[in-house]
Formats: C-alpha cells, sequence, structure tokens
C-alpha cells in the first residue's frame, strides 16, 4: 500500500510523535495551520469516516480531549477545531483527525520542531507528575 500515514506508523517515514499507543498515532502536522496543528491517526488504514468503526472514532476523540490539555498548557490557545476532511479535500486517503488550534490574536506559524518541543515538555512534565 502507498499510504503516507501508514508508512509514518510503520516507521517507514520520521514524524514528530506526540504520543501513541495499540490504536492511533497522535504527530505534528508538517504543513501547520496554526501553531500546535496536530493529527491523529489510527494506526490500522481506514480510507475515511464512512469506513471507520464505532470504536476506533471514540478512540481518536478520547485521545484528542487528553491532547487537549497539554496544547492548553504549552500553547494557551483560545479555542480548536477538530476537522476530518472526506472526498476530493481529503489529501491523503487515510482517517485522520486534525485537532487545530485557535488564537484570537494572529500569530506567525512557528517552526514546527519549536512547537513540538513545547508539547512534549507539557507531557513529559504530566508523565513525571503521575
Amino acid at each position: 500500500m502507498d499510504c503516507l500515514f501508514c508508512k509514518i506508523i510503520e516507521g517507514d517515514i520520521d514524524s514528530l510523535t506526540l504520543y501513541e499507543d495499540n490504536a492511533v498515532k497522535v504527530i505534528m502536522d508538517i504543513k501547520p495551520n496554526s501553531n500546535g496543528h496536530i493529527l491523529i491517526i489510527p494506526n490500522r488504514h481506514i480510507e475515511d469516516f464512512m469506513e471507520i468503526d464505532a470504536t476506533t472514532v471514540s478512540h481518536v476523540y478520547k485521545v484528542a480531549k487528553e491532547l487537549k490539555e497539554y496544547l492548553y498548557a504549552a500553547l494557551k490557545p483560545d479555542g480548536l477545531i477538530l476537522r476530518v476532511n472526506y472526498g476530493n479535500v481529503q489529501e491523503i486517503k487515510h482517517f485522520h483527525l486534525h485537532v487545530i488550534p485557535v488564537y484570537e490574536k494572529e500569530q506567525p506559524i512557528y517552526d514546527v520542531d519549536a512547537v513540538y518541543d513545547k508539547i512534549s515538555k507539557q507531557i513529559n512534565l504530566f508523565n513525571l507528575m503521575n
């Protein structure tokens, strides 16, 4: 299969991974719409939202809720956009949830590696406390 996300999940392509478990992988979007734009991708190839099962979609949104805390602690956004693309607007035909922070005050898009470091520090700090 020639799926970019499957290659990332398999480790054939590097990614800035914030979280992974046996069902999903969470990575930084390399072409972010805003600082902290992340993607939650099921590990199993599922083409789009019409194919995804209830258990997997529930887990995707559970992970989104958990990561919201780290995004807010690291970046202080004013809100989030949760987006799933379908049809011609879906560039990569592998279901994924975009979690896009929104800021009231417009800001430049910072280096993805620097934003990744800020979020990762919050995740590590939380893990140290628990």
